[in-house]
């Protein structure tokens, strides 16, 4: 596997001959997104690789569609060139055409003649705190297995039950775990995705061979970046900080 970190929630994908893209955020640096219910943030880091040089995109992996920290306007560009989009299933609905949407612990497959085969399985988010559903609407993560390689993607999601229920259903190779400890002004204390403590916590379930921060960066609305990451890391058992990887934005690193 050879993963790029683009920056944001986005990463290339190259696995089996198959190359997939998540939650694409191309737009330059510099704009102010409104998230809804008073919710806003700001873009403060562009992608460390341009939309144009991207390689042709078997399949685009979307958490969600209706937060532009995921999937922005040059990122929604991408769609149609994808081979395969799979998101939600409210996503699906509202992205049409060919669109593949899931549910937690739905799958689908990426087929192709001369090529392994690869199962892309839903797991479970809860983009906030209890009863936030309403408001934050349906997120979703992903795992991939191709020739036994796992790779599982978090998703932007707090740490809770449905999470935690991924430990033990894989041995995954890598995760790449979505972090940034998201806080709002309007909504106080609240977070909305995960913090360093809490992926430590998680990986310490999970026991992936790698665990991969991203999705921490780039944005006004983390609270949690990587400094706080590295803190908590550096309180946290030596068998759970071995597993965490530090990869450089835009720059392919191999698996």
């Amino acid at each position: 596997m050879k993963l790029t970190h683009i920056g944001g929630p986005t990463a290339l994908i190259e696995l089996g001959g198959w190359t997939i893209l998540t939650d694409p955020t191309f737009d330059a640096a510099g704009g102010h997104y409104n998230f809804g219910w008073g919710t806003a943030s700001d873009k403060v880091a562009g992608p460390a690789i341009a939309a144009g040089d991207l390689p042709p995109l078997d399949a685009i992996l979307l958490s969600h569609d209706h937060h532009e920290d995921n999937l922005d306007a040059a990122g929604r560009e991408l769609l149609p060139g994808a081979g395969v989009v799979v998101t939600t299933a409210s996503g699906a609905k509202r992205l049409g055409g060919e669109t593949r949407g899931l549910i937690a612990w739905e799958g689908t497959r990426l087929e192709a003649p001369g090529r392994p085969t690869v199962e892309i399985i839903a797991t479970p988010c809860r983009h906030g705190p209890p009863l936030s559903h309403p408001i934050v609407g349906d997120v979703i993560g992903f795992t991939l297995i191709c020739e036994g390689f796992v790779v599982w993607i978090s998703g932007d999601t707090v740490l809770y039950d449905g999470v935690r229920a991924v430990a033990g259903r894989w041995e995954i190779d890598v995760a790449l775990i979505h972090l940034g400890g998201v806080q709002f002004p309007v909504t106080g204390p609240a977070r909305y995705t995960m913090t360093g403590k809490d992926a430590i916590e998680l990986v310490g379930l999970v026991k992936p061979a790698v665990a991969v921060p991203i999705h921490y960066e780039g944005w006004s609305h983390f609270k949690d970046g990587r400094g706080g990451i590295e803190t908590a890391l550096s309180q946290a058992p030596a068998e759970v900080t071995q597993r965490f990887r530090w990869v450089p934005i835009g720059e392919p690193v191999e698996f």
